[in-house]
């Protein structure tokens, strides 16, 4: 008979069978509506989550629940980071929720986060790339929808500001999905164009999903290749989207970019009054000032008559003058004259030559002098070098009876290893020299 197949009970089947759920399923993310919304006194939240064709039970306990940033409610679309599990007390197939966060809102935040940090790692952001803006553009650019409300916002600004600038627009989609790509290709017909001093790209507020175009890779790399500065300007001044961190400066509304890339025209038509009033005020002091200087030299023209007379006064006092410092010149060169003349006296020939001649004779008694001690000192030094020299001298040493023996090359034979019977050697004593004959070698016994 075959085996009979083992028989579970419902409570064993349902925990089989939510085992087999949790460890084949790793945690995983679902996203749904909300319905069917409860919070009993435990405080853990009990929902449904479906969309148009299903639907699955879920569970949060109050231990998670109180890290979600948002109370759900039903209708809300969510994403939930969950496992797959079993309720065993009624067999119930459920969802236990580890995480929660509104579906369209956190998608896009992922991805916005994700989008940033790789832009950042590659520099896109850097302070070293971004250019700055002019102060006082001619020409400006803008990146927008033609019919945007952003449109009216900047070109109101700048009627009411400065009215001259020249304005040119590049249209574009500012939401959907081909807005990014248009964004993109404005942006780089404004490059090809080389008209715009600065650009302007921006759109009026919206929800994160209306703001997304902003956000989307293509643009950010057309902003960064962009050669003409741009400033953006999208939404309020809450939002923040890639194209903000990459362009060259960030405007919180397109109302303020307009602010800031056009001067005040009522300022400069004041600061202009300024200048004239200055201009006119300098003008009068120095037309003043001449007028002036031109009394003055009015009152300063004489009678010529007068003037040749003060001129006679003058040269009278000059004359009188010349004739005081012509007596004190003389007396002071008389006075010179003396003095050279008593110089002149002392440095004669007959007066030096009698000083040389007594500097002379001291001289000579001087060198005698010096003469006689160096010749002493010199007799003395030799008579002691030759008291040496003869102390050490090989011929004093053979006066004591000594020889020196040489072979036939005058080498001074130092041993008998170096002599053969039968070579000629020479000996020199104190009062002459012996030619010699080896006939026999005696070595010593100790050597």
């Amino acid at each position: 008979m075959p085996d009979t197949p083992t028989t579970l009970t419902v409570t064993q089947l349902n925990r089989r069978i939510r085992q087999l759920l949790e460890t084949h399923f790793p945690l995983l993310w679902v996203e749904g509506e909300v319905s069917n919304f409860s919070r009993p006194g435990s405080g853990h939240w009990y929902f449904t989550l479906k969309d148009e064709k299903a639907q699955v039970r879920c569970a949060m306990f109050a231990n998670r629940n109180a890290l979600t940033g948002f109370h759900p409610e039903n209708g809300n679309h969510v994403l939930a980071r969950c496992r797959v599990s079993l309720y065993e007390g009624r067999g119930d197939f459920q969802l236990i929720i580890e995480h929660l966060e509104e579906a369209g809102y956190g998608a896009l935040q992922r991805q916005f986060d994700a989008l940033k940090q790789r832009l950042y790692a590659e520099g896109l952001f850097s302070d070293s790339h971004k250019r700055p803006i002019p102060t006082h553009p001619q020409r400006l650019g803008i990146v927008t929808s033609p019919t945007g409300a952003a449109l009216k916002d900047i070109l109101s600004v700048l009627k009411r500001r400065f009215p001259t600038i020249s304005v040119r627009i590049y249209p574009a989609q500012v939401q959907g999905k081909e807005a990014a790509r248009q964004i993109a290709a404005a942006i780089a017909a404004a490059n090809k164009d080389n008209h715009c001093d600065v650009l302007i790209v921006g759109r009026g507020g919206g929800s994160i999903e209306d703001l997304w175009p902003f956000n989307e890779e293509i643009v950010a790399r057309a902003i960064y290749l962009s050669q003409i500065p741009i400033v953006s300007a999208v939404g309020h001044e809450i939002d923040f989207t890639i194209s903000d961190f990459v362009a060259d400066y960030r405007a919180p509304t397109p109302s303020a970019a307009a602010e800031v890339l056009s001067p005040d025209g009522n300022k400069l038509r004041d600061q202009f009054r300024g200048y004239e009033r200055l201009l006119c005020e300098t003008a009068l002091r120095r037309l003043q000032s001449a007028s002036q200087r031109l009394d003055s030299l009015t009152r300063q023209l004489r009678n010529p008559a007068e003037r040749l007379k003060h001129q006679e006064q003058q040269l009278q006092t000059l004359q009188a003058r010349l004739s005081r410092t012509a007596c004190g010149q003389l007396q002071y060169l008389n006075t010179g004259l003396l003095h050279l003349r008593t110089r002149l006296e002392q440095a004669g020939p007959g007066y030096q030559i009698d000083r040389l001649s007594d500097h002379r004779d001291l001289l000579t008694h001087r060198l005698k002098r010096a003469i006689n001690t160096l010749l002493e000192q010199k007799k003395i030094r030799w008579n002691n070098t030759l008291q040496l020299l003869n102390a050490v001298s090989p011929l004093n040493t053979l006066e004591r009876g000594y020889a020196i023996v040489t072979d036939q090359q005058d080498n001074i034979l130092r041993g008998v290893t170096t002599v053969r019977v039968g070579d000629k050697v020479t000996t020199r004593l104190a009062n002459g020299s012996l030619a010699c004959k080896v006939d026999k070698i005696f070595p010593d016994s100790q050597s």
